[in-house]
């Protein structure tokens, strides 16, 4: 085999497995569980979150999918949509602080919302929609922690909190920002349907899977550049030869 062949060939091969494992990181960074919109106005009322939640491994299915709720800023009149297959329990908890609204004094809310009975299979999400009658106004963001189950045993904890300036940590829990009230920002999209009718999105609010995305996609472009680039190095010495 000539010197060119087996320089083009080791080319192909180092460009062939970069775009593999940039192609690869993708789908582990779109693999988390996480909530839909993105942010929402402080003190908002009769709105939806909506929890996507994707299975990542290849042999097991996804069968429980537990989403803690925070309690000291809590979210009041929660009711959950219901899911084919899907059994969804909702656990409440005495408030330490209550909290005066229009309607009265709220001492309890729910703290915990369990769905089991269902399957999400491999290649697959879920989305779980979660309506709210108001969420909190003293505080910036929530966070639901999160447990996924597999039909294995297997437990991912989606439960780490990411620090201001830090890199997203490995297990990230969903986060929901909230947004001075009145910032037009903050309003969600119009809900979406899945064409399959497996789960429906109240959320379009997805900038940061799209700058995911489009810095994936400028990855593999420099990928495929530098080889261009090698392929035209070697196709030169190959005719001065």
């Amino acid at each position: 085999m000539s010197t060119t062949r087996l320089t083009l060939r080791r080319a192909a091969t180092v460009t062939a497995l970069t775009t593999a494992s940039v192609l690869a990181a993708a789908g582990i960074a779109a693999a988390h569980v996480t909530v839909h919109p993105e942010s929402y106005a402080k003190g908002a009322t009769d709105g939806v979150l909506t929890f996507r939640v994707p299975n990542e491994e290849d042999t097991a299915a996804t069968t429980k999918v537990q989403v803690y709720l925070p309690t000291d800023h809590p979210v009041l009149g929660v009711l959950v949509t219901p899911h084919d297959g899907w059994t969804a329990k909702v656990t409440t908890t005495k408030l330490k602080t209550p909290v005066k609204t229009d309607d009265g004094t709220i001492t309890e809310a729910a703290s915990e919302i369990t769905w089991t009975g269902g399957k999400i299979g491999a290649g697959q999400f879920e989305d779980f929609d979660v309506a709210f009658g108001q969420l909190p106004e003293d505080t910036d963001q929530l966070t639901f922690k999160t447990l996924q189950t597999y039909s294995d045993g297997k437990v991912v904890r989606w439960i780490e909190e990411a620090q201001s300036g830090d890199d997203e940590p490995e297990n990230p829990a969903p986060t929901l920002k909230l947004t001075a009230a009145g910032d037009d920002s903050a309003a969600p999209a119009a809900p979406a349907t899945e064409s399959s009718g497996k789960a429906t999105t109240a959320a379009a609010g997805s900038s940061d899977s799209t700058a995911r995305g489009l810095g994936i996609a400028g990855l593999i472009v420099g990928v495929l550049g530098l080889a261009a680039a090698a392929f035209a190095v070697v196709r030169t010495r190959g005719a001065k030869s």
